[in-house]
């Protein structure tokens, strides 16, 4: 049985034309490698989609991987206090590298461009986050004063400041209570050369808020035009990300799909909402069709929108952001 996939750095090359061939490529090995995938797409066979989709639970409770080999890391979700989280066990590393590096620097370009400053106090606090271990890698290659901070906010505003009077672009990524507390403990900021991003969730710090709510709060306080979102999860090793109005956009090797909630071989066309189901082709060696818990829309252009979590499902750490 074939355990890996010749010339897989090439699929963070790949055009658009070019994904469904790979996706019909990892479908295959993936069927064959992963009982787990397996067993589900007897039971759910595609109807009008070509692809089965794991739900997204299972890596809670199974152990998610398309081959024998040993994980070079174990990336861990957050969860709630006494909850069963997410484990992905990611076998090469440098694949999730290639995927999170090229990803950012086609919405962003180099990273060696930006100061990063990183607001993860809850995601600092434990080990395991792959959202942790990928800003790491943006702080190590950016700017000076690149770095993680706590609740050091006056020092942040001050950095911050100082790249704005030499034109230096910073990129302050952080969750969203933190957000909330900076500026809370901040006078009004004019910030014209920062991307403020937002990777989402509260964490039981406070009462959840609209995403609506919290972009105007962050513009009208900092002063920049819009506030940029990250999606991501630790069941994914690619992100998505929305440069404004809350509309992502996948990078070539990702794609969205939305699939009836009370039925997983039905599927729904642009506009209209439904489950959130995700094709990461850089999860190879795990598993590359979930099926999330995450409701949510595409549009005509490509874009899709994040609008809230099915219900009962667990409260995930990253990017939950409820609606009215």
């Amino acid at each position: 049985m074939t355990e890996t996939i010749e010339n897989i750095e090439t699929l963070f090359h790949i055009p658009s034309s070019k994904f469904n061939d790979w996706a019909q490529l990892i479908f295959q090995f993936q069927q064959k490698n992963n009982p787990l995938f397996a067993q589900w797409h007897q039971l759910y066979p595609p109807t009008s989609s070509e692809f089965t989709f794991l739900p997204i639970a299972f890596f809670k409770s199974h152990l998610v991987s398309s081959t024998s080999k040993n994980a070079e890391i174990t990336f861990s979700s957050s969860g709630t206090s006494g909850s069963t989280t997410s484990l992905h066990h990611v076998t090469e590393l440098k694949i999730y590298e290639e995927s999170f590096t090229k990803g950012f620097e086609l919405f962003y370009g180099p990273i060696e461009n930006y100061c990063i400053i990183g607001l993860l106090p809850s995601y600092l606090e434990r080990t395991g986050s792959s959202l942790v271990y990928m800003v790491d890698h943006f702080i190590k290659r950016g700017k000076p004063n690149s770095g993680f901070y706590l609740d050091e906010y006056q020092t942040v505003a001050s950095i911050i400041q100082d790249n704005e009077s030499k034109n230096q672009p910073t990129l302050l990524l952080g969750v969203t209570f933190a957000m909330l507390e900076m500026i809370n403990s901040l006078p009004p900021q004019q910030w014209t050369q920062t991307i403020v991003m937002e990777t989402g969730g509260m964490k039981g710090r406070g009462p959840e808020i609209t995403r609506e709510e919290l972009q105007n709060q962050l513009t009208t306080h900092l002063g920049v035009q819009h506030v940029h979102s990250e999606y991501g999860m630790t069941e994914l090793l690619s992100q998505a990300y929305s440069q404004k109005n809350g509309r992502f956009y996948c990078p070539p090797w990702m794609k969205i799909s939305i699939q009836d909630p009370g039925d997983p071989q039905q599927w729904f066309g642009h506009e209209k909402t439904g489950r959130i189901c995700i094709i990461d082709l850089a999860n190879v060696y795990s598993c590359s069709f979930i099926a999330t818990d995450d409701l949510g829309k595409t549009h005509e252009d490509g874009s899709f929108e994040v609008l809230g979590r099915i219900d009962f499902s667990d409260l995930r750490g990253c990017n939950q952001l409820v609606i009215d």
